[in-house]
């Protein structure tokens, strides 16, 4: 089934006779009623995070597996529970003002789309969506409807993150001509394919775990519950993982679109998990804080990264487990990943920040080591928006496009060592045979 007509059978399921109140309809002083999609590992913790909003009511919880159900109901235990999020949209469309959804990634479009179809709010777990096509379809809706949306990328909305981002427009290293990012994590799989099955326990429901994806025989510790990140009809790998929030600050920080050109350094792909190790070089088109064409180097896997005189620290210090460093005009600016300030290089010794350079004073805030406080602020960012209190800094229009550059270096790992070059206006691979993988047929379920 096309992803396209997949969308408007659903939406034709979920949409009854009545139409569900107007985003705008709803005063400062009501209560936000949310349902959630997923509440297990991740899951959990955005419903923790949203519900310990003061204005929000946890109305419903779904999950296709019961026994995930069963814990988020001992906190929430006048929320109804389902285990198909198709049915639960219809069932309480008239009773939930906005949607939560924290599945696997080949979950987010599906689920995401019906919400918004039905006028929904959606706050979505990173990587926005498994596919380029469908992170192109979910920006078009929400700017269609005009809805509060939201991308789980939690540390957007971190002080030392914001401060990075405020230092780097404010040009303390000038423009920028290279970012490197790295991560040792290891979302990725070089084994072979397991064979044969084994049984489902009764508290999934492996179909409708699958969902749009297609069908295969359970393995237990294979794809549920923790492993299907490293898996390609589920997952993104690494750099769908960890590189969205690393990536983020850079990507923000220098305004950047979608990349020119995509190379992907690994090995040969095997059709059915990622590659463990990942050398991802974009080009993008330069901005008003970058040389005329930035370069990046995204590695991940154990080991990451390689050793380069780009990542150098005085005193030959060791480089933080995981982050970004920015290498520009006047120095360089390394970015620990997380709650740990940047900091300035220049002529190899750090220097102190001058927070005097930054414009806009107003937006500095206070730092902050507590990642409960802090933790917080991008979930309640959505919460007040859909009450008409704030702005969400992480909407569609921006998650979709910072989605898109990691899918397409996602895709180059199907086309090691190949320079695959990228249309933005047309969506497309100058390589044809790159552009299978864009978009995938939804299985009916």
């Amino acid at each position: 089934m096309k992803k396209r007509d997949f969308i408007k059978s659903t939406a034709a399921l979920t949409l009854g006779a009545f139409l569900p109140s107007p985003l705008w309809a709803l005063s400062k002083n009501e209560r936000l009623r949310t349902a959630h999609i997923g509440i297990s590992n991740m899951g959990g913790e955005d419903l923790k995070a949203i519900s310990s909003h003061e204005m929000v009511d946890v109305v419903a919880l779904c999950d296709v597996d019961s026994n995930a159900l069963e814990a988020a109901q001992k906190l929430h235990p006048n929320a109804k529970l389902y285990s198909d999020y198709r049915i639960l949209l219809k069932e309480m469309n008239d009773d939930i003002d906005a949607v939560i959804v924290s599945t696997p990634d080949h979950t987010h479009a599906p689920a995401s789309m019906m919400a918004m179809e039905m006028n929904k709010p959606v706050y979505c777990q990173k990587p926005l969506t498994h596919h380029v096509a469908e992170a192109r379809a979910m920006r078009k809706m929400a700017e269609k409807k005009k809805l509060v949306t939201q991308m789980g990328i939690q540390v957007h909305s971190f002080y030392d993150y914001k401060l990075a981002t405020l230092l780097i427009q404010s040009g303390i290293i000038g423009k920028v001509k290279t970012v490197r990012a790295w991560s040792p994590k290891n979302w990725g799989y070089d084994g072979p394919e397991p064979q044969g099955s084994d049984p489902v326990p009764e508290s999934l429901d492996w179909n409708l775990w699958l969902g749009t994806a297609n069908e295969r025989p359970f393995k237990k510790g294979v794809y549920h519950p923790g492993n299907w990140r490293k898996i390609m009809d589920y997952g993104c790998g690494t750099l769908g993982d960890m590189g969205v929030h690393i990536f983020d600050t850079p990507y923000n920080a220098l305004k950047l679109d979608v990349p020119k050109t995509i190379k992907n350094s690994c090995r040969p792909t095997n059709g059915f998990g990622f590659p463990e190790h990942n050398i991802v070089t974009y080009e993008f088109p330069g901005t008003e804080y970058t040389d005329d064409t930035l370069t990046w180097i995204w590695s991940d896997g154990p080991g990451a990264p390689q050793k380069h005189e780009d990542l150098l620290l005085p005193g030959n210090e060791e480089l933080p487990d995981q982050g970004a460093m920015f290498l520009g005009e006047k120095g360089r600016l390394l970015l620990p990943h997380f709650m740990q300030l940047p900091k300035l290089i220049v002529d190899g010794k750090y220097q102190d920040l001058d927070l005097s350079i930054i414009k806009n004073q107003d937006e500095i805030g206070e730092p902050t080591k507590s990642y409960t406080t802090e933790g917080n602020k991008h979930y309640h960012q959505f919460v007040d928006a859909c009450l008409g209190n704030a702005e969400t800094s992480a909407p569609f229009s921006y998650a979709s496009r910072l989605t898109e550059t990691i899918l397409l270096g996602v895709i180059a790992g199907r086309f090691p060592d190949k320079t695959l070059h990228w249309d933005n206006e047309k969506a497309k691979f100058s390589e044809a045979e790159a552009n299978e993988f864009l978009d995938s047929p939804y299985r009916k379920f």
